[in-house]
């Protein structure tokens, strides 16, 4: 016996943010009575339905996608704008993206119709990181490396990356690598900002173990079952990040 969200999570009706919206929007019956509550459990051989639609079971599909400059990370848009769905029509579940990245910004997009991985791999409380190369308009100092780590407030709040990594320098900017257990609206972007850097470019090489590989921008890959096996793993964990102190270790790797 499942709770609600749980139970349409893990029938391919996305994340447990989204199904628990269309809980409350009374979309959702169980033998035929409306439910808003979103403790509600499901017992086996109850009916649910979606929007009159009797659920149906999907099986669970993992896809990786590199997502080009341009395209949008919703999964619906007005504007009829390219959308990171409409790169995999190949899959025929209906899938839905982990987490997002901004328009002006590229790399490593999953799409799964599993809302429970999904949930895990975005919440911060779980720890995944996130890996991303950066183009970074100027030269940031050490300190200001080490302010990146510290941390920044933006208007949710304080933010910090896990590790950052000096490539190289390419005339008057930077190449760096940051990591982040979070994934805040234009987190990097922002904290640079604060510090007087802009962002060139920004691409998401790693969710966790998952890396983007040579995968050409536009194109996708269904995640073999060892990456889908490691991703639990990874998001099993408990945030770690409390542990992590300057006494041990910076998190800063200068390279160049």
């Amino acid at each position: 016996m499942d709770r609600l969200n749980k139970f349409l999570a893990h029938a391919g009706l996305g994340s447990r943010r989204h199904v628990e919206e269309l809980i409350r929007a009374g979309r959702v019956m169980i033998n035929g009575q409306t439910v808003r509550e979103l403790s509600t459990r499901v017992e086996p051989g109850q009916e649910v339905r979606v929007d009159g639609q009797p659920l149906k079971a999907e099986k669970f599909t993992y896809w990786l996608v590199n997502k080009p400059r341009g395209v949008l990370s919703t999964n619906a848009d007005p504007a009829g704008r390219p959308r990171v769905v409409d790169l995999v029509p190949h899959v025929p579940q209906r899938v839905y993206t982990v987490g997002r990245l901004d328009e002006d910004s590229e790399g490593l997009m999953l799409l799964t119709n599993d809302g429970d991985l999904a949930h895990r791999l975005m919440h911060p409380r779980f720890g995944v990181e996130k890996t991303y190369v950066v183009h970074v308009a100027g030269n940031p100092s050490r300190d200001d490396l080490r302010q990146l780590l510290k941390g920044v407030y933006l208007s949710e709040g304080h933010v910090r990356a896990r590790r950052v990594k000096r490539l190289k320098r390419q005339g008057d900017s930077v190449w760096l690598q940051i990591v982040l257990s979070e994934g805040k609206n234009r987190e990097i972007r922002r904290m640079l900002a604060r510090l007087g850097h802009k962002v060139m470019r920004l691409e998401r090489i790693a969710i966790g173990p998952v890396r983007l590989g040579h995968l050409k921008p536009g194109k996708s890959r269904r995640l073999s079952r060892q990456e889908v096996d490691e991703l639990r793993a990874a998001a099993t964990r408990r945030d770690t990040a409390a542990r992590e102190t300057t006494g041990h270790g910076d998190g800063m790797d200068e390279h160049a």
